[in-house]
């Protein structure tokens, strides 16, 4: 595998050219380790780092962080969640809500954006806040009768 800069991204309009998904699919990876990374001190053992790790990617977890924080982006951040949200996806997990998948797909899709165009104090700040926000009592105690 040749890991050279030649076929990342290099400015905002070639990260502007690639689609929702790809946005999606990049922001799904960012995400993941850095649930990753905050776990991992824990003390816990690794299946139980998995579980709750899920609890934390799971597509209802990530719609209800892109909910609350919508109304803290920036105008081309809500584009990118809007452009995401609303793309044709071909399947959808058979433990998620249609309207939930979609909603993470934009959730996903802003992660990628802000890492690949290298905003990356903005990007810590999102995934700090959508931490504080999946590790409230309040959005656990709303999902755990649902899962």
């Amino acid at each position: 595998m040749n890991n050279t800069d030649e076929t990342r991204p290099k400015t905002a309009a070639d990260v502007d050219s690639l689609s929702s998904l790809a946005l999606a699919f990049v922001g799904d990876a960012v995400f993941n380790l850095f649930i990753r990374t905050m776990l991992v001190g824990s003390g816990k053992k690794v299946r139980d780092l998995h579980r709750e790790a899920v609890r934390y990617v799971k597509a209802s977890a990530q719609a209800e962080i892109l909910k609350k924080i919508e109304g803290f982006l920036t105008e081309k951040e809500k584009n990118v969640v809007r452009t995401a949200r609303n793309a044709k996806v071909n399947t959808v997990p058979k433990n998620a809500d249609i309207m939930d998948y979609h909603y993470s797909t934009g959730f996903e899709a802003l992660l990628g954006y802000l890492y690949l165009t290298g905003q990356n104090e903005r990007l810590n700040k999102v995934l700090m806040a959508s931490f504080s926000l999946i590790s409230s009592p309040a959005l656990d105690a709303g999902k755990r009768t649902s899962d």
